[in-house]
């Protein structure tokens, strides 16, 4: 790093938020470790590095939910180190997490007005609640159900609420957490468009993200981080996404590169064998009764990635979650080679090798307070039972079991023993990985079938490369992915063939040949259908 590629802090205008110093341990663990940040009035400013690097720490102590070991958070140069919450919305700090904090049983607009409720004396009025959130909704184009309840709502639709909750706050400082995540292209582009309207009001925006292209499209000044430290700070415009990699990973480890559209399988399945998983007439409602997934016909040859893209909200959610055995279906069949499995258990699936990676690792791929070790076997894999009559565990294939895939996946930190709630986003991520693709390193019961939604959603750079890897071996093993995705460059690197689903029913579908990234952004918008 050269002193050109810095940005000089004395011609800056007076910082909206700067920390410096920061310093923050948990246990025998150090998150920041002299850490700082310096973000400008009217600036969109990108914090990148690897998972576990200190990113979200570092901003949850900007943002109150901490407080610093060591070090200085300032406002406009008023001194706020160790302030709580509360302060930091009163003074206009808000943060949309990546793991969101949200009600599930109340309603989007009873979720944005939470502490802000609006009413006559001391009497809430719901119905003004619901008219204030639309004309913010309509004012963002931050599109959701002002009436749906949070827990019926996508990930996607649930990170919406969170900016909106941020928005109506009156944050003139937001801190976004990934917040593109699981949005796809036209989602993205809205959110774009918030955040340039924030900045030519005066605001400032942190956006914590993986994705060096939206780095470059949207920031003006960057911040890298690793292993706890800041390393560089400079404006977007003097950098490019290459040098941005190799100061996140560090010059020593070569740099991801399945991002980019690969080659998929080099033959095709084997002729007069059934589907892997073939799905016929499905039909599948969501919480309100309506048609979410509208008489879907797929299937999956063992050997395969088919991608599912599309906008979110689309019916992919529910689609994996009924194939899963965790929705209803209400007609249509499901079928793992010659079973039927429509109306058996979700451990009946499981144990005829059925495989799934949520879309929410927090709610439906782990329990956090279990230890690494104990997440990586939640899939109940029988040997792993000790004593004659299945009585107890086998402790020692546990530990092995997580020894291999903490060093397969690389997690960090390696302590298997570590609840899970302690490891970052990407890291939980890499578990849940871990698990579900056990038998690409040869572990028994065999999965057939795969269902993966959004694998590499808030995973570093680094990262993606290892997961692309262990889907790919899935693949090469005989195993069957169903692959739902908003990173239309993931579906290309990976995927076989790709459906695009729209309003409930699979509109198009692409085999490698004829597949761009025009003719599926124009599937997936209903210009091509």
């Amino acid at each position: 790093m050269t002193a050109r590629s810095r940005t000089d802090s004395a011609a800056l205008p007076t910082s909206a938020l700067a920390l410096s110093g920061i310093r923050k341990i948990f246990g025998t663990v150090v998150a920041d470790d002299d850490a700082s940040l310096e973000v400008a009035p009217g600036e969109i400013h990108a914090l990148v590095g690897e998972n576990g690097a200190g990113k979200s720490t570092l901003m949850r102590i900007a943002s109150g939910l901490l407080a610093p070991d060591a070090g200085r958070v300032t406002i406009a140069g008023r001194d706020v180190t160790g302030w709580s919450v509360a302060d930091a919305i009163a003074a206009g700090v808000g943060m949309v997490h990546q793991h969101f904090l949200l009600v599930p049983t109340l309603t989007v607009a009873d979720n944005v007005v939470l502490g802000r409720e609006p009413g006559r004396g001391p009497f809430y009025d719901p119905a003004e609640s619901r008219r204030a959130v639309q004309t913010l909704v309509d004012a963002t184009a931050l599109e959701v159900s002002v009436s749906q309840r949070v827990g019926d709502c996508s990930v996607g639709e649930a990170q919406r609420v969170e900016i909106l909750k941020a928005l109506y706050r009156g944050a003139r400082i937001l801190i976004l957490d990934e917040p593109t995540a699981v949005l796809a292209p036209p989602e993205v582009e809205r959110l774009w468009a918030v955040l340039r309207a924030h900045r030519a009001s005066g605001g400032s925006v942190v956006l914590i993200t993986h994705k060096l292209d939206e780095v470059m499209a949207i920031s003006d000044t960057v911040t890298v981080m690793r292993a706890g430290r800041t390393v560089a700070r400079m404006a977007t415009a003097a950098t490019t996404p290459a040098a941005l990699a190799r100061l996140i990973v560090g010059e020593e480890r070569p740099l991801a590169t399945s991002t980019h559209p690969t080659p998929a399988r080099d033959a095709p399945p084997a002729a007069g064998l059934p589907p892997a998983l073939d799905v016929r007439d499905l039909v599948v409602c969501d919480a309100r009764g309506r048609r979410a997934v509208d008489g879907v016909t797929l299937s999956v040859d063992a050997g395969e990635i088919v991608g599912i893209a599309g906008v979110e909200g689309n019916g992919q959610r529910e689609l994996l979650e009924a194939i899963g055995g965790v929705r209803a279906t209400a007609s249509g069949t499901i079928a793992l080679g010659a079973r039927r499995i429509e109306t058996a258990t979700v451990r009946a699936r499981r144990d005829a090798g059925l495989a799934h990676i949520p879309e929410d690792r927090q709610r439906h791929g782990l329990v956090l307070p279990f230890s690494v070790a104990e997440n990586l076997v939640l899939d109940g894999t029988a040997h792993l039972r000790a004593w004659p009559f299945g009585l107890g565990l086998d402790r020692v294939a546990i530990e092995d079991r997580a020894r291999r895939g903490i060093a397969a996946l690389d997690i960090r930190p390696t302590d298997s023993a570590r609840p899970a709630v302690t490891l970052s986003g990407g890291n939980q991520q890499k578990v849940v990985v871990a698990r579900e693709t056990a038998t690409a390193a040869g572990d028994d019961p065999p999965a057939r079938v795969l269902l993966a939604a959004h694998p590499t959603r808030g995973v570093d750079v680094g990262a993606v490369e290892t997961i692309h890897a262990r889907l790919r071996e899935t693949r090469a093993a005989g195993g069957a992915i169903l692959l739902v995705s908003t990173e239309l460059t993931e579906l290309l690197a990976l995927a076989d063939r790709i459906v695009v689903m729209l309003r409930g029913r699979i509109v198009a579908t692409f085999g490698r040949a004829e597949v761009t990234l025009v003719a599926l952004g124009d599937a997936m918008t209903g210009v091509r259908s």
